[in-house]
C-alpha cells in the first residue's frame, strides 16, 4: 500500500490474517466475532489508522448512523445534561450525534431540520411540540422517525419523552399559596413560540383560579434566560401595585438574577419576596439563599429519549408518551408571604 492511499478494509484483512467478511463483522457486530480474533482485527484497525466508508455502507443498510437534535439554544446550560445522556445512549447503540441550534425562533428550526434531513440522518429530537404544520408534513412525507423531548403535550401519535410543565408549576403554585402567598408574579421566556413556557404560566394561572383567586391579576414579564434581563423584569415587577409577594421564574437563571436584583435592592429573600425557579441547573446552589426550584429529571429524559428513538429507527410503532415524574425541591427562597 502507498503511504498515499487511504487504509482499506482488505489492508486490515491482510495485517489481522482473517477475511474481508470476518473484518465487517468484526466492525459490525463484534459480539459474533471470536476474542482472540476480534483483538487482532483492531490492532490490525489501531495501526492502520482504518475508519470505514460510512457512504458505502450508508448505501447498504440505507442507513448513515447518525442522529440529529435540533435544540433552542447552546448558549445556556439548560439543555446540557439531557443532550450528554442523549449522546451517551446513542454512543452505546452505535450513532453518532449531530447537534444544532435553532435560536428558539421557529423559521431556523424549519430551515435545520430540512438540512439534517437532507444529509441523511436517521432520526431527529426535537425539543417541544410546537412548529408549523408544514413541517410536521415535512418529516411525514420523509417517513423521518422523531421523538419530541421536554414536554408530553403533543398530538396524538407523535412520540415524546418528557414531563408536564403546567402540573409542575401548579404544584409550586400550591406550596406557595400554602405559605400564604396571594399576589404572584412570572419572569419567562418568550410565550410567542415556547409551548413549555406558556404551559408553566398556565399551571401558575390555573392553581390560582382553583384557590378562586383571579388568574388573569397574574403579572407576566417575558425575557430571555439572562441574569440581567430577569434582574429588569424583576424591577419592573416590584413597581407594580400591589408588588407581588412571590416571583415564579421559568428556569434557574432567571431565579438566580431576580434573586441578585432583589438583594441589590436591599430586599430580603425570602422575607421580603419570595422566587422561584424551574429546572434545578448549578444555578440554584450558587446563589444565597438557594432557589426553590422544580427538578427535571434531564438525564433520565436524555436517555430515554435516545433509547425511543432508536426503536422508531428499527421501525417500532409509536408508543404512548413517557411521562417523568417531577418534583419541588425546596431551598431557602421560598418563605411565607410577608405579613
Amino acid at each position: 500500500m502507498a503511504d498515499s492511499s487511504l487504509p482499506t478494509l482488505e489492508d486490515v484483512a491482510r495485517l489481522a490474517g482473517v477475511s474481508t467478511a470476518t473484518v465487517s463483522r468484526c466492525l459490525n457486530a463484534p459480539e459474533r466475532v471470536a476474542t482472540e480474533t476480534r483483538k487482532r482485527v483492531e490492532t490490525a484497525v489501531d495501526t492502520l489508522g482504518y475508519t470505514p466508508n460510512f457512504g458505502a455502507r450508508a448505501l447498504v443498510l440505507r442507513r448513515t448512523g447518525i442522529v440529529g437534535a435540533v435544540i433552542p439554544t447552546l448558549a445556556s446550560a439548560i439543555f446540557a445534561r439531557a443532550i450528554q445522556a442523549f449522546q451517551n445512549e446513542l454512543d452505546v447503540a452505535g450513532w453518532t450525534l449531530v447537534l444544532a441550534s435553532s435560536d428558539s425562533k421557529r423559521e431556523t428550526e424549519a430551515r435545520q431540520i430540512r438540512a439534517l434531513t437532507a444529509r441523511g440522518v436517521d432520526g431527529l429530537l426535537l425539543v417541544g411540540a410546537e412548529r408549523d404544520e408544514e413541517t410536521y408534513r415535512f418529516l411525514e412525507k420523509r417517513q423521518m422517525p422523531y421523538v419530541i423531548g421536554w414536554t408530553v403535550d403533543v398530538p396524538e401519535g407523535q412520540a415524546c419523552v418528557g414531563f408536564d410543565n403546567a402540573g409542575a408549576m401548579a404544584a409550586m403554585t400550591g406550596k406557595a399559596l400554602a405559605l400564604g402567598h396571594r399576589h404572584f408574579a412570572v419572569i419567562t421566556a418568550s410565550l410567542a413560540q415556547n409551548d413549555r413556557a406558556r404551559n408553566r404560566v398556565a399551571g401558575v394561572r390555573a392553581a390560582l383560579a382553583k384557590a378562586s383567586l383571579d388568574p388573569s391579576a397574574l403579572q407576566v414579564e417575558e425575557v430571555p434566560y439572562q441574569l440581567d434581563a430577569a434582574g429588569d423584569a424583576f424591577d419592573r415587577l416590584m413597581a407594580a401595585t400591589p408588588s407581588p409577594t412571590i416571583v415564579m421564574c421559568g428556569n434557574d437563571v432567571q431565579a438566580a438574577g431576580a434573586i441578585r436584583r432583589a438583594q441589590q435592592r436591599g430586599l430580603r429573600v425570602p422575607a421580603d419576596v419570595s422566587v422561584t425557579g424551574f429546572d434545578n441547573l448549578e444555578h440554584a446552589q450558587l446563589v444565597d439563599p438557594g432557589v426553590t426550584t422544580v427538578n427535571v429529571p434531564h438525564v433520565d429524559m436524555g436517555s430515554r429519549a435516545a433509547q425511543e428513538l432508536v426503536k422508531l429507527i428499527h421501525g417500532s410503532v409509536v408508543g404512548p408518551p413517557v411521562t417523568l415524574p417531577v418534583s419541588v425541591v425546596e431551598r431557602g427562597s421560598l418563605g411565607p408571604a410577608p405579613g
